[in-house]
């Protein structure tokens, strides 16, 4: 389980159904590691369609592909694990549901009490943000760094940082300690997702 890295996390309005599969092989060959499938809006039918693509590509790759929010998909397209919000399904109950072996991501936002609880109920890594204004989820709760860089230095879970990151604020997220970046739009959102991924990859050797 190798959560360290860029986090690509699909978009129903950046990566459409026609091209995401497309879009996500040029972030894998760009260097990210880790993919979640992110879409709440689109039918049961075509969403396990576009997982068990996903599912395909990522294990060609040797990637991990994380379900956003939906066990049952996860469990249907035999995806590493999911990705639950705070008001998503209770990091508990999804373990009772996959089992151990299966990765569970809770978000934390900026607190470290809610960290604290979701690494007691078995999450395997812990998501905070938003730390920087997001396109795409623009009334995502803000976080400040400051608030939570203590724990997440001494973090023994993986950290992900989430919200409005690019290439010119990403360095003092890993230098704070962060193991993973969770990147939408400054990837999805370009033509280059490619070599722009490469170059996010390129931070977590620069910035170790």
């Amino acid at each position: 389980m190798n959560l360290r890295g860029l986090y690509a996390i699909t978009d129903p309005e950046l990566t459409p159904d026609h091209s995401v599969l497309h879009q996500v092989h040029q972030a894998i060959k760009g260097g990210a590691r880790i993919i979640q499938f992110r879409d709440k809006s689109s039918p049961d039918g075509l969403r396990l369609q576009i997982a068990l693509q996903l599912r395909a590509l990522t294990r060609e790759y040797n990637c991990l592909l994380i379900i956003n929010d939906d066990l049952e998909l996860c469990l249907q397209s035999n995806a590493d694990g999911v990705h639950l919000g705070q008001e998503d399904t209770p990091v508990e109950v999804a373990r009772q549901q996959l089992g151990r072996s299966r990765i569970i991501g809770a978000t934390c936002h900026g607190s470290v009490d809610l960290a604290h609880s979701a690494m007691d109920k078995g999450a395997n890594y812990l998501a905070f943000g938003r730390f920087f204004p997001s396109q795409t989820k623009p009334d995502a709760v803000p976080a400040q760094l400051s608030s939570v860089q203590d724990f997440v230095y001494n973090c023994p879970l993986p950290t992900v940082a989430i919200g409005g990151i690019t290439l010119n604020n990403a360095a003092p997220l890993i230098t704070a300690g962060f193991s993973m970046l969770a990147v939408i739009q400054d990837i999805f959102g370009r033509d280059d997702t490619e070599e722009q991924c490469r170059q996010y990859q390129a931070l977590f050797h620069t910035h170790p």
